[in-house]
């Protein structure tokens, strides 16, 4: 699953290029009516092909280990950290802005395999996120405001929106019925 997702994005981004980048404007930007469906969008569009290849391995390699958790949880994280990371970015960030890639789901998938173990109290998740944050933490700096043209924003509302979703789809929560 992992590996359509990021051939879906390696699609849009050879239309886009055949588009002369016209798709980027499908991105969130902050309050505008319009930039409400970027929330959809903007994880699928990407500022070319060195964006796209940043972001090609941590798709690949989280994406796989947050579906490992089981197929419906790793959907239903990923569409928190998604809508709820980018609702946030729409809300928040400057107005004349374009948010587009991602970046935001990988630093969601990130904080999602961090703390899930934690929450579901599963020493084998705690291993795997422990492992996550030796390999990929380092790039958790990226929520604070810094380099020009790259949203922080996203990556800020998608780690906290990864953190939401290991409560909101909880082991504990998610796949066992409450009983009365």
């Amino acid at each position: 699953m992992a590996v359509t997702f990021v051939a879906l994005l390696w699609v849009i981004e050879v239309i886009d290029a055949a588009v002369s980048n016209r798709l980027d404007g499908w991105g969130i930007q902050p309050r505008s009516g319009e930039g409400l469906l970027g929330i959809i969008a903007a994880p699928l569009l990407h500022g070319g092909w060195g964006h796209l290849t940043a972001n090609t391995v941590p798709a690949l390699v989280l994406g796989f280990l947050t579906l490992a958790t089981g197929l419906a949880r790793g959907f239903a994280a990923t569409a928190v950290i998604w809508l709820l990371g980018g609702l946030a970015v729409w809300l928040v960030a400057g107005g004349s802005s374009v948010h587009i890639g991602a970046s935001g789901l990988i630093f969601g998938w990130i904080t999602y395999l961090a703390v899930q173990g934690f929450v579901d109290r599963k020493p084998s998740e705690i291993l795997i996120g422990l492992v996550v944050l030796v390999v990929y933490g380092s790039v958790l700096w990226g929520v604070l405001p810094g380099q020009p043209g790259v949203s922080w924003q996203g990556h800020l509302f998608g780690a906290v929106a990864g953190v939401v979703a290991a409560f909101v789809v909880s082991e504990r929560g998610f796949s066992r019925p409450h009983r009365p």
